[in-house]
């Protein structure tokens, strides 16, 4: 049989905010750097939750609405790999369409960012009913859990954004992912990086998703041999495995963190969390065992949360939206 012409050109559906030009630019170069030669365009697309940015996205549609027009472009052929934040991308894919690789994990923790001349340094200095800004319910919740007296209030738009509404005076502090303040640039404004204990981080939190067709086996390998990161991936598993037990949305605080175990050799350790968004119950959890059973490993989490009583969170939190 006859081997198949080596791919000359790779078109790369993106959205248009700065973090994700940077994530599309990163997956470019690695592409280039491993196939010399190679064509590599961006289409840059907007989508519908560039779009909407007065309604908080639990109101919406969720996370998705960052990824259903640049999921399109692939299917219609627009496009051959498509870059996402991983945190974004919902447990189901589009027909026809896999994840064809993920990054290594940026620093996955939540980070506190004030304006300059603040005197507080860490969450639990803030002042009393602080206004905080957040688009997550996910930190609502355990700011909330943590802090019930301060006032957080939603916060939209891309990173440069939100870090301006701060400076001018429209919030006391924001909580953002601290991946995409390293990747822009912006290390600097992290005040304090949040620990576990106080905000435990979305699914897959730091970790850059790659998609493409299920049939486009050239696309596939080239991703795969540019940039995935097998370890990584087990670590994705687990986590994504627990958000798709769960029945994850935007409109449940849920969370989960995997980490290889220091004490087993290639065990996994995962953290759980679901909770009412202002903070009143919080149910977590902690499953260890092998990575090779990595989805075990994350549907046993989401199965210890649900014997807690977690069903009856999920369905007051989606009562609250109806």
């Amino acid at each position: 049989m006859m081997a198949s012409v080596p791919r000359q050109r790779i078109v790369i559906a993106t959205r248009g905010s700065a973090l994700a030009l940077w994530q599309a630019e990163h997956v470019k170069a690695r592409l280039t750097a491993a196939a010399p030669g190679l064509e590599v365009e961006l289409l840059t697309l907007k989508t519908q939750g560039d779009l909407i940015l007065d309604v908080p996205l639990s109101e919406v549609g969720g996370k998705a609405l960052f990824v259903k027009e640049i999921e399109q472009a692939l299917v219609d052929g627009r496009a051959d790999v498509a870059v996402h934040s991983m945190k974004d991308v919902p447990a189901e894919l589009a027909p026809g369409l896999v994840l064809a690789g993920v990054s290594t994990r940026e620093t996955p923790n939540d980070a506190l960012c004030l304006p300059a001349g603040a005197a507080a340094r860490t969450v639990d200095e803030l002042a009393h009913g602080a206004r905080v800004g957040t688009s997550s319910l996910r930190r609502q919740c355990q700011l909330l859990a943590r802090r019930p007296d301060l006032s957080v209030r939603m916060l939209r738009g891309n990173v440069p954004t939100r870090l301006r509404k701060l400076d001018d005076g429209e919030y006391d502090a924001v909580i953002l992912a601290a991946a995409g303040l390293i990747r822009l640039g912006h290390g600097d404004r992290i005040t304090q990086l949040l620990p576990f204990e106080i905000c435990l981080p979305a699914v897959a939190q730091g970790v850059l998703g790659i998609e493409t067709r299920a049939d486009d086996d050239q696309a596939m390998a080239m991703v795969r041999g540019a940039l995935h990161d097998p370890r990584e991936e087990r670590r994705i598993a687990a986590e994504r495995a627990f958000l798709a037990r769960m029945g994850g949305s935007c409109q449940t605080p849920l969370a989960a963190h995997a980490r290889y175990d220091a004490d087993l050799a290639g065990g996994l350790v995962v953290d759980a969390l679901c909770g009412m968004p202002d903070g009143s119950r919080i149910l977590r959890t902690q499953t260890r065992g092998l990575a090779a059973d990595a989805e075990a490993l994350g549907v046993a989490a989401a199965d210890a949360l649900l014997a807690q009583g977690a069903a009856a969170i999920v369905a007051a939190c989606l009562a609250r939206r109806t």
